[in-house]
C-alpha cells in the first residue's frame, strides 16, 4: 500500500495489517456502537409516591356514585373529586418509568474485538466510504496512508494544505454545510446537523489535533483512544479515515492477536 507525504505523492511502501481484509459484520458493527453510546444514557424515573400524597378514598357501594377514590372535604375544587387512581386529575401513572431499568447494553470482548476489526475493515472499501456520503479522489488508495509528519503538524493552513493534496478537501466542504432535520426524527432546538468527515489516526497527540480541530466533521484520534463509534458514527460503517504509518503499527499490535 502507498504512503503519501504532506504533497500527496506516494514516498514509499507500507504492508497493511491482514485484518483490513476481514469481512464487514454491520450488525456487530451496531451493537459495538450502541453498547458505546449506552454508557452515557441518563436514567430518568418518576418519585414512587407520585400522585398519592392525597386523602383520596373510596367510600364504597350505595352512595349511587363510582367507586373510585375521593378527596376527603367539602372545599372546592378538590373536595370529593376523584384521585390517586390512573386516570385522575393529579393521581397515578399506570407503569410509571423507573430508574432502576438497566439502561447501559453489555459485548463480549470477542465480539468487541471482532466488530473493530470489521470496522477498520470498512474503511479500506471505497464502496461502503462512497455509500456513507464521503467524495474522495479515485487516483489515492484505500486505505489511506500519510507518513508520521502529519502528526507533528500544528497550523490550519499546514493542515487544509494535506487535505487538498490528499483528495480529501472537497469532502470536508461537504460536511461544513449544514443540512436541516427534517420527518419524525428533528429535534426541538436542534434544527440543523452536521455530517462527519475524516478521522485522523495517530500514534502520539503531537499537535494534529489542534491542527485539525477547526475543520468541521474531522476529528484527530490516538490509536490507543481509537473506537467502533469513530470509524462507524451513527452505526455506520465505512468512514473516511487517514492512518499515519505509526498507527498502523499500534494497531497491529492491538488487533493483531486472536
Amino acid at each position: 500500500m502507498s504512503v503519501y507525504g504532506a504533497d500527496g505523492k506516494s514516498v514509499g511502501k507500507v504492508e497493511v495489517p491482514g485484518f483490513f481484509e476481514s469481512p464487514v459484520r454491520t450488525d456487530l458493527i451496531r451493537r459495538a456502537v450502541v453498547a458505546l453510546h449506552s454508557g452515557g444514557f441518563q436514567p430518568q424515573g418518576r418519585d414512587p409516591m407520585a400522585g398519592k400524597r392525597t386523602t383520596a378514598e373510596s367510600l364504597g357501594v350505595g352512595h349511587g356514585m363510582s367507586r373510585v377514590p375521593r378527596v376527603k372535604g367539602e372545599r372546592y375544587p378538590r373536595g370529593g373529586q376523584a384521585g390517586f387512581s390512573v386516570g385522575t386529575v393529579k393521581g397515578r401513572l399506570t407503569f410509571p418509568p423507573t430508574s432502576a431499568k438497566l439502561s447501559t447494553k453489555k459485548i463480549n470482548k470477542k465480539e468487541l474485538k471482532l466488530a473493530m476489526r470489521s470496522a477498520v475493515a470498512a474503511t479500506s472499501s471505497k464502496e461502503l466510504v462512497k455509500a456513507r456520503g464521503h467524495k474522495i479522489a479515485e487516483d489515492f488508495d484505500l486505505p489511506l496512508v500519510v507518513s508520521d509528519d502529519t502528526e507533528k503538524i500544528t497550523t490550519s493552513s499546514d493542515a487544509e494544505k494535506i487535505l487538498k493534496n490528499l483528495g480529501v478537501w472537497e469532502d470536508v466542504e461537504r460536511a461544513s454545510k449544514r443540512k436541516a432535520r427534517s420527518g419524525k426524527g428533528s429535534m426541538r432546538g436542534r434544527p440543523f446537523k452536521h455530517p462527519v468527515s475524516a478521522l485522523l489516526v495517530v500514534a502520539k497527540r503531537q499537535g494534529a489535533e489542534k491542527a485539525f480541530r477547526n475543520f468541521t466533521g474531522v476529528k484527530v484520534v490516538d490509536v490507543l483512544s481509537l473506537n467502533v463509534s469513530d470509524l462507524a458514527p451513527g452505526t455506520h460503517a465505512g468512514r473516511l479515515t487517514i492512518w499515519t504509518q505509526s498507527a498502523l503499527k499500534g494497531l497491529d499490535s492491538r488487533l493483531g492477536g486472536s
